[in-house]
């Protein structure tokens, strides 16, 4: 019946199992903040662990402020004093929470490498050993070897009902195969020999029939291995802008502390000498502490955003290119559109009633086991009520299954009377052949209706039938790909992010063009070869943009190789997912446009929660400056606009607040900044209105209210 075969291969979940899969995950994800009670208890000793000095030199804003509570500390036991006391008990606690931040971010993903852990086992495998395709693998020689014991090219059966020992592609035979070790979802997947979903995952159970698997992976760097290191975090490391950032911060640091030492000869020649705990407590104030204590916590929680949707990204590189993503690059078929052709309507020709040709059109169909044989079958239906007969109801009826050398199906039906009724249907020139084989003549307008839906980006399947009025065609079913429902929608967001979409299809230009247009995106690129998709994408970097993209095969692999953020389909060969820096368990094309999000809401918090960060040490000098030289300027009073209680209350009040506010924080840095689709000019106004002017407001409050709190506290007030 088809003219041309899909693009891809339907998708092995059954029909609407994404989206309750989708729901299933919901259900199980990790709570984003930090009023998880249960994750607190787990995370807290490790958060003390993190206190080792070989830990916090590698942030130099916790080290500076872990250095100071030591000094503090010393400086209580030397002079006890309650000020002194309380001054160091909370720079330990700052400390503290910023440590907790990154342990209960790493908890999360500790606790999901758990699950995926537990799909480890000693596994036995059977080695093929001199096995040829063609062959029974049956029949083969064999050996039974530890898992642990495979190398690559290392050729393995496996029947129903056992483990797949590593992961491979499957060189032989197809099986359904149970990934939820690996996806979360119970549903089994599809996977053979041959085209884009032959990738398998050791782990995994075959659950029918048995496959050859050829193994792909090294003992110890197993896909498996590596979605463990990586969801740990053990793996992770620091991005381009996150090193900026931290060189930032110790540049920062480095300058207050200057600022600090400098400030204590000048007090001493103003008679306003300070102690060790004061000048602790400023530096601690001046430096940006809140961003410091929760950078490390931004970054993890962006790559376990991406893990709660079943993607794994094989570096934080890639989740923060994603964020910067220019261009996306989408394969047509089950991604823009949902997959597979579908029977839009009936066009008879002159003199030919509809009714009839939809009859003929649903009988020629009942073979045709296709997706788009049904949807005819489906369309005829709806529009007209015809049924399928029923059974014994065309006893003498011969037919003719789809089949794609003929590119046509249909029936033979013979009448009582000996008559026989030939009806067919499949693509326009078989069918004209057909008809003319037979000695009967097309007419002008079965060829220009055919040539207009061409042109309008749909498939004409000609029907024609054979009977005592001789060989004819009755008229066309147009077969056009179904847009997905809201598809328009979302690459209008992109186009405000600024991002510019390009459909990737094996369509001639003229179906590509009209699909484009209906489905909204801004170019594409029709009859791509793996040639031309990576001369696109070189094309766009080299205009300075950053490409994203999706793949499953392994004529992809340049592509996704080449691509900054390059997500494989898990269904996909093992070529494929080594090339690309992102897998999607899922093997959903259309999670490439959540990736993104995802990406660019890890820019935004982490712009945002730095915004906060500097603006929020702007009340602290207002609440230390004035309570360490006022005594000596009481010009510097004028400074005390929250009309703080004492110098050593308005000190304390502001080392408080520096390490509640950490705490405060951590559920946002886990949990992101809320993301709309806008321009960067529209998200930089709305950070420095919200978290700008909220981060210079919000310590003025707290800290008069922490303040009032303690002004009664014995050496305190």
């Amino acid at each position: 019946m088809l003219p041309a075969a899909p693009e891809k291969a339907p998708a092995s979940r059954p029909e609407g199992e994404d989206r309750t899969g989708t729901e299933r995950r919901a259900k199980r994800r990790t709570p984003s903040g930090l009023f998880d009670p249960a994750q607190l208890v787990r995370s807290f000793p490790e958060a003390l662990r993190k206190l080792h000095p070989r830990v916090l030199w590698k942030n130099p804003v916790l080290f500076v402020v872990s250095v100071g509570a030591v000094l503090t500390t010393a400086s209580a036991c030397l002079h006890p004093a309650v000020f002194t006391w309380v001054i160091s008990l909370w720079l330990w606690l700052t400390v503290v929470f910023a440590n907790l931040a990154e342990a209960v971010a790493e908890g999360r993903g500790k606790a999901q490498a758990e699950s995926l852990r537990r799909a480890r086992t000693d596994t036995v495998a059977l080695r093929l050993l001199n096995w040829r395709y063609g062959t029974n693998p049956a029949t083969a020689r064999t050996e039974a070897v530890a898992a642990t014991e495979l190398k690559p090219l290392d050729v393995v059966l496996v029947e129903a009902g056992e483990m797949i020992p590593a992961d491979g592609d499957v060189i032989d035979g197809v099986a359904a195969v149970d990934e939820s070790a690996v996806t979360g979802e119970s549903a089994p997947v599809i996977r053979e020999a041959g085209g884009d979903r032959s990738g398998v995952t050791g782990g995994t159970t075959v659950l029918s029939d048995r496959i050859v698997v050829r193994v792909s992976a090294r003992p110890g760097h197993s896909f498996l291995d590596r979605m463990i290191s990586l969801v740990e975090g053990a793996a992770r490391q620091k991005t381009p802008n996150e090193i900026a950032l931290n060189i930032l911060l110790a540049s920062l640091t480095i300058i207050f502390l200057l600022v600090v030492v400098t400030l204590q000869p000048m007090g001493e020649y103003a008679d306003a000498a300070q102690s060790t705990t004061v000048l602790v407590a400023l530096l601690v104030t001046l430096i940006p502490t809140t961003i410091g204590a929760l950078l490390s916590a931004i970054g993890i929680a962006g790559m376990d955003r991406l893990v709660q949707r079943n993607v794994l990204a094989m570096s934080g590189r890639a989740v923060e290119a994603a964020g910067d993503v220019n261009t996306l690059l989408l394969d047509k078929t089950g991604t823009i559109t949902l997959g597979n052709r579908e029977a839009a309507a009936f066009v008879p020709l002159p003199g030919v009633d509809e009714q009839q040709l939809a009859s003929a059109a649903q009988l020629s169909s009942l073979a045709d086991e296709t997706p788009e044989g049904r949807s005819v079958v489906v369309l005829a239906k709806n529009r007209h009520g015809l049924r399928a007969p029923a059974e014994g109801e065309l006893a003498n009826a011969r037919w003719v299954p789809f089949s794609a050398q003929t590119r046509m199906s249909g029936v033979d039906l013979r009448w009582d009377n000996g008559a026989v009724c030939a009806i067919r249907k499949g693509a326009a020139q078989q069918v004209i052949d057909w008809v003319q084989m037979y000695g009967g003549q097309v007419p002008a307008e079965a060829r220009q209706y055919a040539d207009a839906v061409a042109a309008g980006g749909g498939t004409p399947l000609l029907v024609a039938v054979h009977d005592w009025d001789g060989p004819r065609v009755l008229g066309l079913i147009h077969l056009k790909d179904v847009v997905k429902d809201g598809i328009r929608e979302r690459f209008a967001e992109l186009r405000r992010m600024g991002i510019r979409t390009v459909m990737i299809t094996g369509d001639n230009p003229l179906t590509a063009k009209a699909i484009a247009e209906e489905a909204g995106v801004d170019e594409f690129l029709a009859e791509a070869t793996p040639e031309d998709k990576l001369a696109l994408i070189k094309r766009e970097q080299e205009g300075g943009k950053l490409v994203a993209m999706t793949g499953d095969g392994t004529n992809d692999a340049p592509a996704l190789a080449q691509a900054d953020v390059g997500v494989a389909m898990n269904t996909g060969t093992s070529a494929a997912k080594e090339a690309g820096n992102m897998v999607d368990l899922d093997s959903n094309p259309t999670k490439l446009i959540e990736i993104v999000e995802i990406g660019k809401q890890l820019l935004i918090t982490r712009g945002a929660l730095t915004t906060f960060s500097i603006t929020n040490d702007v009340a602290k000098y207002f609440a230390i400056i004035p309570a360490m030289f006022a005594g000596s300027y009481p010009g510097l009073e004028s400074l005390n606009v929250m009309g703080l209680h004492s110098p050593t209350s308005a000190i304390t009040s502001a080392i408080i607040f520096n390490a509640l506010i950490i705490i405060a924080l951590i559920p946002l840095a886990l949990r992101g900044v809320r993301y709309t689709p806008a321009s960067a000019h529209h998200l930089l106004r709305r950070n420095l209105l919200v978290y700008g002017l909220g981060g210079l407001v919000l310590p003025f409050v707290g800290i008069k209210l922490i303040d009032l709190l303690i002004s009664g506290v014995p050496g305190l007030g």
